[in-house]
This record gives C-alpha cells, sequence and structure tokens, in this order.
C-alpha cells in the first residue's frame, strides 16, 4: 500500500513514500530560482576557498567569477566569526583621541580628590569632574551629548581609594577594579612635575580570553603615543593582580637607559564586566564576575594562561 503526501509548499516536490520505509520523507527541490541560488551558493564557498587557497579556479566558476568576487565583498563568518560585540564597543578606537571623564563617588574625602586628580593626569587630554549631588543617569547622558568615551568613577573607604569602574560610551562595556596598595604622588615628597605626552603601554601576561578582553578596555583609555614619547605606563598581570606602574625614561648614554617612577602605584583586580552602561547597570547582562567561591584551586587563574 502506497500513500501520497498532500504538500503544502508548492517549492518542493515530495516522492511517494511507502508506509514501511523510514522518515524523514525525501523531498527534491524543483524550483529553478531554489536551484539556481543553491549552486551560487556552492560556487561563492569554492570561489572562497581556492581564494584561500591561491588555486585556480574550476572551469564551471570562471565564467561568474567577477560577479562572484563582488559578492564576497560583503560576506563574512557572521556573528561567531569575525564580528563580534567587541568590534561595534570599540569601531573608532584608535581612529579618534579617546575623551576621558573622571569623577568620584558622592561625598569625596580630601585624599580621594588628590588621587582623582593624579588619575586625571594619567590619561592624556582627561577632564575631571566634581561629582555633587549628581546622579549616574545624569552624568552619563552628559558624558553622551559631550562626545565623551570612557566613564571613569573611583570610590573609597573611610579616605583609602578602594574602587575604580570604568564605562565605555556609549555602549559599553562597564568594568569594575578593586584598587590594593594605592600609592599617591603626594605621599612622596620632592617627586617633581608628571608628563602628559601620550604614554607607551606595556601589557604583560594578558594571554586568556578575558585578558584580552581587559586589555582592550585599558589600552583604549589612552590616545595613540609618538615614537619619541619618554613616557611609560605599564599594566602587569601577575596572579590575576594588575600591578600599575608609571615612569619616564631618558639615554645615559648609547647602551644604558634610566628609569624614573613618577607615580601614583597601585594594583587592580577585575571581579565584574557588564555589556551595557552605568545608567543601565541593574538590567545589563553580566560578561564575566568573579564569585566568591569560583576558584576550585589556588592556581586557578583567569587573565592568564600558564
Amino acid at each position: 500500500m502506497s500513500l501520497l503526501f498532500w504538500n503544502p509548499f508548492p517549492l518542493f516536490s515530495i516522492k511517494r513514500c511507502y508506509w514501511s520505509q523510514p522518515w524523514p520523507i525525501k523531498i527534491t527541490v524543483v524550483n529553478p530560482t531554489l536551484r539556481s541560488m543553491w549552486k551560487l551558493g556552492t560556487s561563492r564557498s569554492e570561489l572562497q576557498k581556492q581564494n584561500h587557497e591561491n588555486c585556480l579556479l574550476p572551469t564551471d566558476v570562471r565564467k561568474d567569477a567577477l560577479h562572484l568576487q563582488k559578492l564576497l565583498e560583503y560576506d563574512d563568518d557572521g556573528a561567531e566569526g569575525v564580528g563580534s560585540h567587541m568590534d561595534d564597543e570599540y569601531k573608532w578606537a584608535g581612529v579618534e583621541d579617546p575623551k576621558v571623564m573622571v569623577t568620584t563617588s558622592r561625598d569625596p574625602s580630601s585624599r580621594l580628590k588628590m588621587f582623582a586628580k593624579e588619575v586625571k593626569l594619567m590619561f592624556p587630554g582627561a577632564q575631571r569632574m566634581n561629582r555633587g549631588n549628581h546622579e549616574i543617569a545624569t552624568l552619563v547622558r552628559a558624558c553622551k551629548a559631550n562626545n565623551v568615551t570612557d566613564l571613569v568613577i573611583i570610590h573609597e573607604t573611610r579616605g583609602q581609594p578602594d574602587g575604580l569602574v570604568v564605562s565605555h560610551l556609549p555602549f559599553g562595556p562597564t568594568s569594575y577594579f578593586t584598587l590594593y596598595n594605592v600609592v599617591m604622588r603626594h605621599d612622596v615628597p620632592d617627586i617633581g612635575t608628571m608628563s602628559e605626552a601620550n604614554p607607551h603601554l606595556i601589557f604583560h601576561n594578558f594571554t586568556s580570553r578575558l585578558g584580552k578582553r581587559v586589555s582592550n578596555i585599558l589600552k583604549y583609555l589612552f590616545p595613540v603615543p609618538k615614537d619619541d614619547s619618554k613616557r611609560i605606563i605599564t599594566f602587569a598581570n601577575q596572579e590575576d593582580f594588575i600591578s600599575f606602574r608609571h615612569h619616564t625614561y631618558k639615554k645615559k648614554d648609547h647602551k644604558n637607559i634610566e628609569l624614573t617612577e613618577v607615580g601614583p602605584r597601585f594594583e587592580m583586580k577585575l571581579y565584574m564586566i557588564k555589556l551595557g552602561t552605568l545608567e543601565n547597570e541593574d538590567t545589563a547582562d553580566v560578561e564575566w564576575r568573579h564569585h566568591a567561591y569560583m576558584r576550585t584551586s589556588k592556581k586557578r587563574r583567569f587573565l592568564s594562561v600558564e
């Protein structure tokens, strides 16, 4: 006994199927448009493969090669390949200099105000704003209206700076750091002035995927330096603690270089990254978070692959 199934899709023809045969039903494409689309997709994949391997094109693809080449200009692997959310967040990074706004938590102490001044001098072209009674949403709207690329907020506990929030505008991400062992320039007598040239950046031991993400967040706070800049800023990762050091150098002779630390210095530890800005803090998705009991062993590291 044979059964002929009713076909609700006019683009396909369904062959007569015997009841004893296993599923699925055999389907044959008979629409010429679908057939040509399938052939075009196959030809594009062949052309892409031959381009990567630098080989001669097959004869059945050569006549459509120019047309297919134009189509391949706009072809990529989609969200799982070339494109990602990081591409959109830092789309113009390096093209234009960043505009950084530095502020503090509400009712800052005199020590936090001094540290905010030093952080402002760390980023060339940055501006510092007194927090006052402004809410976070008001701050973010004002920064977006003035084309600010990054908002940096410093927190304290009993006069000691212990928190740093970096929010990239206008779409995120927002990263949260804990600060340890803060030594300010004000604590060092006769330290001299700080250079405001665009610094060279050194990132050490950021080898994991999360480490590269964090290095991008920190890297794009600074503009592109000139080759003859004598200012160096170092972010060195050791056991997920990021040591910040700030130096200038000068050549003593053709072999030796003298480093001078100009401060401030501190250690940072990442504990959360959110895929949004600060005014959407409660609803933004969490990209990564350091949970209290997430470390199953003392040797587990997140920012580096050891």
